[in-house]
């Protein structure tokens, strides 16, 4: 966003904020998104972090809640001339640290968005396992709001990049690619519905969803997201290697590769125990469910 040119007033930052100083961040202070890749963390405000980052201080931000205003705290100041972009990512479900947000719920804020004249049109993006389920069937497709989604309603989203340093991989799949395309087109050009078409076709794992008023995807990237004050793109190459793992995956197959890469037979056996503790761990969630839903089947 700062490169496109959007200023710091004009932009709310949701982020828990326990990666770059976390005790297992191999890169103290920094988090990248892709291996070598540059550090993304360096002066992204932190207009909520911790406790704050809660569904219910989301959708007030979104409906330009007063109470959070005069308490000092970023809300959405849009009128009915302005574009407005949000992003979700998150890694499973769309989940806050603490609960979930439901649709029913951002329907309603968005709705009253509407209704109270507080965007032109508004363009949502959500990186998350099920992430299709907030809009299917719940997004209206005449109150000038279009969506994508990394997955269908009933399917999860994929990561990419595992980092065995790390132990956690470094982006999803959905997000790595409508970022890519953004960071190597002019946006004054190319449109939300090309964005949205190489996003799919690179997101392979996964079906990418668009909902709502899908008129809105023949416009210019730039309405929402700026653009750069050049005369050509500046690309970021990416060309390393990657794998994709099924976010519900992700913890199961880093723990095989801590396994599959460790140096001596003490430090195999440790890791082994934590594979077959994961493993044991979801055998009886299986086992359990399965047992449930049996017992009710008539």
């Amino acid at each position: 966003m700062h490169a496109n040119g959007i200023p710091d007033e004009n932009i709310i930052v949701f982020h828990y904020d326990d990666i770059a100083n976390n005790q297992d961040n191999k890169y103290p202070g920094k988090v990248i998104n892709w291996p070598e890749g540059p550090d993304v963390y360096h002066d992204v405000p932190k207009d909520y972090t911790g406790n704050e980052v809660t569904p219910e201080n989301f959708l007030k931000v979104l409906a330009g809640d007063k109470e959070l205003e005069n308490a000092g705290k970023k809300v959405l100041k849009s009128g009915p001339d302005d574009h407005v972009f949000v992003f979700f990512d998150d890694h499973d479900l769309v989940c806050f640290p603490e609960t979930y947000l439901y649709a029913s719920n951002l329907t309603q804020t968005l709705k009253d968005m509407h209704k109270n004249n507080k965007y032109s049109k508004l363009v949502f993006y959500i990186e998350a396992c099920e992430s299709g389920s907030m809009f299917y069937k719940h997004l209206p497709t005449d109150i000038n709001i279009y969506a994508t989604t990394a997955s269908l309603p009933d399917e999860g989203s994929w990561d990419m990049y595992p980092d065995t340093f790390l132990g956690t991989s470094l982006a999803d799949l959905y997000s790595e690619r409508w970022m890519e395309f953004s960071e190597q087109h002019d946006l004054r050009t190319a449109t939300l519905q090309e964005q949205f078409d190489y996003t799919m076709k690179m997101t392979n794992m996964s079906h990418c969803q668009q909902y709502g008023d899908l008129s809105i995807a023949k416009l210019p990237v730039a309405d929402f997201l700026g653009y750069k004050q050049t005369t050509a793109p500046v690309v970021y190459e990416r060309d390393v290697p990657f794998e994709s793992t099924n976010n519900r995956d992700s913890e199961l197959v880093m723990a095989q590769k801590l396994v599959d890469l460790a140096e001596d037979s003490v430090e195999k056996q440790i890791r082994s125990e934590r594979l077959a503790q994961l493993v044991s761990g979801r055998q009886f969630v299986d086992n359990h469910m399965n047992a449930y839903v049996n017992s009710i089947q008539h």
